[in-house]
């Protein structure tokens, strides 16, 4: 896991590269990568690259980047991890190609400089990498097809910059740092913003799953080399996932250091920390975090934790949290994060404390509530849409019960808008997620800039499009409310929320976090058992068959998830006030946007 940077001159009229502005970039990464940094700029002046390194796989010099092939061709700079490398180091062994390093970038370097594009779809892990071309002068930027990994990038004045992190381009002082409308709007509308938006103008994010090559002076436009959902649509050769779920967890020990496993008390955490400790040669560690105030209540994962700990014999470190103490990380944490969210900052304390304990690396559980289906959203959204639907067609339907429905409720925006934009699959999801609603953003920013906002993005829009793209919107004969329900959370709030979040808040930390349930070969397995058991009997029927091994007291418990009241304790008052879960978040949105000098929130 890095940080990678780059400037690009797109003819000789652009402006010589500023290597000051390189390193300023690269050094707002420098909790990325603190095992090392590299530079490099071509002879003619055309291009520089950067990269910091958090050492993971060849923990020698000779996995040191920039990395160039030997007759110097090409150079890549590269942040992510390749699980299957030696399965493809072995292949291009038998081609002819001779290694100078036991890394995965020399064999993600030789492996896209000989085939191109093409072979992104062979690489199975998290990635975010950029390869010139010196012969060609061409430059391929490229990402995972999740997105677990981030980059952007930025054209102006003939003048190409590329980073891990939005942050980090604004350091280096060269990319353009006014706020995006639509970018500022999407955060208010989803709590994070909607890819391939940033909350800076003129910068954007590479799509997951996405490659863009610059090449005769023009930056062309992203091409899909995977699009998850593709395979939603062939599911009828129905197989079991059991191995393919061990399998993942298998390839995700890859490292040459060790690995950890958070661990709660959840059913996505321990059967991963199952899985490990039937592939590690000797138990891993794993790490909890509680918190004082919710000592003693469901929220609490300790006890739980440390049953399931005990009964698989991993080395268990448990840290405890007061919330004064979190408060105090408050500064720290904004310091952190990339761009505005509303979430992040369970993971940047956990990060925090698994860095203080030593650790490094570390597998998470997320991605196992979209895989397995066991968020609400997978049952309320299509009778949302199918109740919504039927209303619709009702004359006058709509407007009445939305008229009941702010009468019952009032002071509740979501329950009447029910009626009027949940009657789509899209429509029922946005609202299901929603933090404000687009008829909220003229009083939260401005008529003006919502109006501009709005319309470059609209949200329902948004999320029917991704539905329309892997031919599973409402017009597709093959549409499948529980399916795209998944394919909706996935596309969205995990990777422009978790993903994203878990990535700046672990990386502030010099801390990589893997993600097995967030995998294409996994995701294959799954689709063709027809997302069974799990969609019939639950995700606990799933972890049955996996982990037998694992406590009956896992499978009692209420899920909670993973949850730090950040809102509430960062609330003016402290949280003396109870407030209503949906009430804090809007006002952390509003705080949020104010540490990042964005004024808003006059109705929030």
């Amino acid at each position: 896991m890095c940080g990678i940077n780059g400037i690009l001159r797109l003819d000789d009229r652009s402006p010589a590269i500023d290597l000051d502005e390189l390193r300023r970039t690269s050094r707002a990464m420098h909790t990325r990568g603190p095992d090392g940094s590299g530079e490099w700029q071509s002879s003619d002046g055309r291009i520089a690259l950067a990269h910091r390194r958090l050492a993971i796989i060849d923990l020698s010099p000779a996995g040191a980047q920039p990395m160039a092939t030997s007759d110097g061709r090409f150079r890549i700079v590269y942040n992510g991890e390749i699980y299957n490398f030696r399965e493809l180091r072995a292949e291009l062994e038998r081609g002819g190609v001779r290694f100078h390093s036991n890394s995965d970038t020399e064999v993600l370097l030789q492996l896209i400089s000989r085939h191109g594009p093409s072979a992104l779809t062979r690489l199975r892990g998290m990635f975010a990498f950029a390869l010139w071309d010196e012969a060609e002068h061409e430059l391929l930027l490229a990402r995972d097809p999740y997105g677990i990994k981030p980059l952007y990038y930025s054209a102006q004045d003939g003048t190409v910059r590329f980073a891990s992190q939005v942050k980090a381009l604004e350091a280096g002082r060269g990319a353009p740092g006014a706020v995006d409308p639509a970018g500022l709007v999407g955060f208010l509308l989803w709590g994070s913003v909607p890819e391939p938006l940033t909350i800076r103008a003129g910068i954007k994010a590479l799509p997951a799953g996405s490659f863009l090559v610059v090449r005769n002076g023009r930056v062309e436009e992203p091409i899909s080399h995977r699009c998850l959902g593709s395979d939603t649509k062939s599911n009828t050769s129905l197989s079991d996932p059991t191995a393919s779920i061990e399998d993942s967890v298998r390839a995700h020990l890859t490292s040459d250091v060790p690995v950890a496993v958070f661990l709660s008390a959840g059913l996505d955490s321990t059967m991963i920390a199952a899985l490990a400790c039937r592939h590690l040669p000797e138990p891993p560690v794993t790490f909890t975090l509680r918190f004082e105030e919710l000592r003693g209540t469901p929220e609490d994962e300790g006890p739980l934790a440390a049953e399931v700990a005990k009964g698989l014999g991993t080395r268990h470190t448990e840290r405890l949290v007061t919330r004064s103490e979190f408060v105090a990380m408050w500064p720290d944490a904004i310091r952190a994060m990339d761009q505005p969210s509303i979430d992040g900052f369970n993971t940047f304390v956990v990060a925090r404390a698994a860095h203080e304990a030593g650790l490094k690396v570390v597998l998470s559980g997320l991605g196992g509530d979209e895989l397995f289906g066991s968020y609400p959203s997978f049952r309320d959204v299509p009778r949302l849409a199918r109740a919504a639907g039927v209303i619709r067609h009702i004359p006058g339907g709509a407007q009445l019960a939305a008229r009941f429905a702010a009468a019952v409720r009032p002071g509740s925006p979501k329950l009447p808008a029910a009626f009027t934009l949940g009657d789509s699959l899209a429509g029922a999801y946005f609202l299901r997620r929603a933090l404000f609603l687009p008829a909220e953003i003229p009083a939260l920013v401005g008529d003006d800039l919502a109006a501009e906002g709005l319309t470059r993005h609209d949200p329902i829009g948004y999320a029917g499009q991704l539905l329309d793209a892997v031919g599973a919107g409402e017009r597709s004969p093959a549409c499948d409310g529980w399916v795209a329900t998944h394919l909706l959370e996935t596309s969205c709030y995990m990777r422009n929320q978790l993903l994203r979040d878990t990535d700046w808040a672990s990386m502030a930390h010099s801390l990589e976090v893997r993600v097995p349930f967030v995998d294409c070969r996994l995701h294959e397995a799954v689709v063709a058992a027809g997302f069974e058991p799990a969609r019939s009997q639950g995700k606990g029927a799933v972890v049955r068959r996996v982990a037998p091994e694992l406590p009956p007291a896992l499978f009692e418990r209420r899920k909670s998830g993973f949850f730090i009241p950040a809102a509430t304790w960062m609330a003016p008052d402290g949280g003396a006030t109870p407030n209503p879960r949906g009430l804090a978040s809007r006002r952390l949105a509003v705080r949020v946007l104010q540490e990042f000098g964005i004024e808003a929130g006059r109705a929030a």
